[in-house]
């Protein structure tokens, strides 16, 4: 399971600097090189995990499904900005992740509630960069950079270090209290992405899109 936590330690990187880059805090090329970093590392990991644990139980695998998941996106991220692909491959990609998260996330309901709050959470950012790059709703964008950098720390790197840590939760009230938690960071994330932007910080050159 430590592959498994390290990924989603680097998860926890990837969302921070995916977050400042739609919030124009650093470039959007910079942050699109570090995606593909994290995304290659993560596959990696997922196919030495996979290769060392082939007779492992079905929980274990639905671990490194996740990891692949994540793995996926970060690189499609990245490419995605790197050569201009426009975002329409992505957002529909982040749609079927996202509804794969909700599967996940129901898939764990009973064996680990933690997890099954954190998938939840991962679904609905998916869903936002679908609804975003889909439908075409760019003044979302501000509010998903506020909630990928408030929920990179929460829902990646926090867990990551308790799990590496061997405290990693598995109570009922713990997991409502992350759902309390995540939740108010999500509206949070609302209200400063109606914030206006702040002179010296310039929104994000987006790659240009396709039909």
């Amino acid at each position: 399971m430590i592959m498994l936590y390290l990924g989603l330690l680097l998860s926890g990187a990837a969302l921070l600097i995916n977050g400042l880059g739609l919030l124009g805090r650093i470039p959007l090329r910079d942050s699109a090189m570090f995606s593909m970093l994290i995304g290659g590392v993560q596959l990696a990991l997922g196919i030495a995990f996979v290769a060392t644990n082939s007779d492992a139980e079905p929980q274990t695998l639905l671990s490194a499904a996740g990891m692949f998941l994540f793995a996926l996106t970060y690189v499609y991220v990245g490419l995605n900005t790197v050569l201009q692909l426009g975002s329409q491959g992505l957002g529909w990609f982040s749609g079927l992740a996202g509804a794969l998260g909700l599967l996940l996330a129901t898939a764990w309901f009973n064996t680990d509630p933690l997890l099954s709050v954190l998938w939840l959470a991962w679904a609905v950012l998916w869903a936002l960069f679908f609804v975003q790059m889909v439908l075409g709703r760019v003044n979302l964008i501000p509010f998903i950079g506020w909630s990928l950098v408030l929920l990179s720390q929460t829902t990646a790197t926090a867990p990551a270090l308790l799990g590496l840590s061997g405290n990693w939760p598995d109570s009922q009230a713990t997991a409502a209290t992350a759902a309390a938690v995540l939740t108010t960071l999500f509206l949070l994330a609302a209200r400063l992405g109606r914030r206006k932007r702040r002179p010296g910080h310039p929104a994000p050159r987006l790659p240009a899109r396709t039909a």
